[in-house]
């Protein structure tokens, strides 16, 4: 299990995401973000070299507050052949620098996130060391393991990871809250990730991280 340390990050990871977000196509926001974390959840690496983090921002430089999902990869070195997949580095107050990377680009997130649709992971809450994350929902149908040989994908909507002959994983980056607080799939899909994070006015919402389609729908 991951060990939480309680210490200093230089730059702050809302300060690292304010001059990585305006580059992304799915990014509706201003050309400086304002950004607040407001909730997300953590995946351990069995191995225990990648600190993995599903952390919701939400930017308040628009018009109207966006909150955006953005899953990265803290590692302790680079990583071979992910340059552009940087967001930046950090000087981390006990373990020294950290590399931060889109995690849709680090193969031990995309992994983990896949055995967490399919069970064999357990969403970690992001504040407290061995603690499950409480407002994290998952949901598969079928059986199988899911291939993590994904092609990367960013528009407009969000980030879709692509295989040849499987399903299409889609991340929403843009979040939106699900009607009457609860997201429910929609039709046609076969997993999805769901979870929370702190509106505006200071409640929970709650809507779609992730959502598992069919064969050949991205």
């Amino acid at each position: 299990m991951a060990v939480i340390h309680h210490t200093t990050l230089k730059p702050t990871k809302p300060e690292l995401l304010a001059a990585w977000l305006p580059s992304r196509p799915w990014y509706r926001g201003a050309a400086e973000p304002e950004l607040t974390k407001t909730g997300g959840f953590r995946l351990d690496d069995p191995q225990g070299e990648v600190w993995i983090e599903f952390m919701v921002v939400t930017d308040a430089s628009g018009a109207q507050p966006v909150a955006y999902l953005v899953p990265l990869a803290y590692r302790g070195a680079p990583l071979e052949g992910a340059e552009h997949a940087l967001v930046g580095t950090m000087e981390h107050g006990v373990l020294g620098q950290r590399w931060a990377y889109d995690g849709c680009h680090d193969p031990v997130v995309v992994a983990r996130l896949a055995a967490l649709i399919e069970g064999r992971a357990q969403a970690q809450d992001q504040n407290v060391s061995d603690t499950p994350a409480q407002r994290v929902v998952v949901s598969r149908t079928g059986e199988g393991s899911l291939s993590t040989d994904f092609t990367v994908t960013d528009d407009r909507e969000g980030t879709a990871l692509t295989t040849p002959q499987g399903p299409v994983l889609r991340l929403h980056r843009a979040l939106q809250p699900a009607a009457g607080g609860l997201f429910t799939a929609p039709r046609g899909t076969i997993g999805h990730v769901a979870g929370s994070w702190e509106a505006p006015d200071g409640t929970r919402a709650h809507g779609a991280f992730a959502v598992l389609h069919g064969r050949n729908r991205a």
